[in-house]
């Protein structure tokens, strides 16, 4: 059997190919710069407050007490409707367990989420840069839920109850939210200590919502409480085009 030499031009073509190879996947992983960034989380929260008119969503809660996650304190389940002109209002689907874990931990919470979601406040609350200082974080780029993410570091710009001092996942292609952990920058509640939060955001109608979040307190009064909440069943309205 008779071996052919490499000619030249196909040991150059070879090369090529090689090299080209291993670029692309560096240059598709490139980070943009922090202002850019910043921008696209910036365009992605105004994207979704622009269009999102109205929706509704079934929020589970569910409270337990200081280390024991495996016995409920109480419950609860909510129809939540959400309205651009008036904000977010309440129906109880079910509940039981403590009527104090329902009154003073959930029913303050839903208090204050609605309070929030009204005209004029929910603005105080958005994830960008108008509220928070934000910087990339050491780590830079993590997967997470199959996702490749930006990591920063945020800070809040005030102190605020809704407003938190920790770490933002967003996503690397659209910038959208996709997970949030951090502790609130003031307490809600004088006698409590600011609440350690963590919050998860899936694409639905190709928009960020919550999926899944968690809260973890204490006060002299209830001792350390954990309150876990799963949101579906949505059903969102968008806003007609201008």
């Amino acid at each position: 059997m008779t071996v052919r030499k490499m000619t030249s031009s196909t040991k150059f073509l070879l090369v090529a190919l090689f090299l080209s190879a291993s670029i692309e996947p560096h240059v598709s992983a490139q980070t943009p710069d922090l202002a850019t960034i910043i921008h696209g989380i910036d365009n992605s929260v105004k994207n979704r407050t622009d269009m999102i008119a109205d929706y509704t969503a079934t929020e589970h809660y569910v409270v337990y007490r200081g280390q024991d996650t495996n016995n409920a304190a109480a419950e609860m389940v909510v129809q939540t409707v959400y309205r651009r002109q008036s904000g977010k209002s309440y129906t109880i689907l079910s509940q039981k367990g403590s009527a104090l874990m329902r009154n003073e931990v959930l029913g303050t919470l839903l208090d204050n989420e609605k309070r929030l979601s009204q005209p004029g406040n929910m603005q105080m609350a958005l994830i960008n840069s108008a509220n928070y200082d934000m910087r990339l974080d050491s780590s830079v780029r993590e997967s997470l839920n199959g996702r490749d993410c930006f990591v920063l570091e945020i800070t809040p710009r005030r102190n605020s109850e809704y407003l938190f001092r920790g770490k933002l996942w967003v996503d690397a292609t659209d910038f959208s939210i996709v997970q949030l952990k951090g502790t609130a920058s003031k307490s809600a509640f004088f006698l409590a200590k600011a609440a350690a939060v963590s919050r998860q955001y899936d694409r639905i109608n190709g928009l960020p919502m919550a999926t899944h979040a968690e809260a973890v307190s204490a006060s002299s009064l209830l001792g350390e409480t954990v309150v876990k909440i799963d949101y579906s069943n949505y059903q969102i309205e968008l806003a007609a085009a201008h």
